[in-house]
C-alpha cells in the first residue's frame, strides 16, 4: 500500500512538473489579482516537482520503503 501511495503522488508532482513547464515554454499570463506571477516562480517549481517526482518513484525501488 505504501509503494501505490508512493507512486501516486511521484506521479502527480510529475503532472505538476509538466504544468510548469507548459506556462514557461508557452509564456502564459498567471494573475493574482493585480499581480502577475513571474515565470522564474515556474523554475522553481518546475525544479522542486522534478526532484520530489523523481525521489517519491526512487523510494518505490528500494527496500527500506517497503518496510
Amino acid at each position: 500500500m505504501k509503494i501505490i501511495a508512493l507512486r501516486i503522488a511521484g506521479s502527480i508532482f510529475g503532472i505538476v512538473a509538466i504544468l510548469h513547464l507548459i506556462r514557461i515554454i508557452t509564456l502564459a499570463d498567471v494573475r493574482i489579482e493585480d499581480w502577475l506571477l513571474p515565470v522564474w516562480f515556474n523554475w522553481m517549481g518546475l525544479f522542486g516537482a522534478i526532484f520530489m517526482s523523481g525521489w517519491l518513484w526512487w523510494l518505490t525501488f528500494t527496500k527500506s520503503a517497503i518496510h
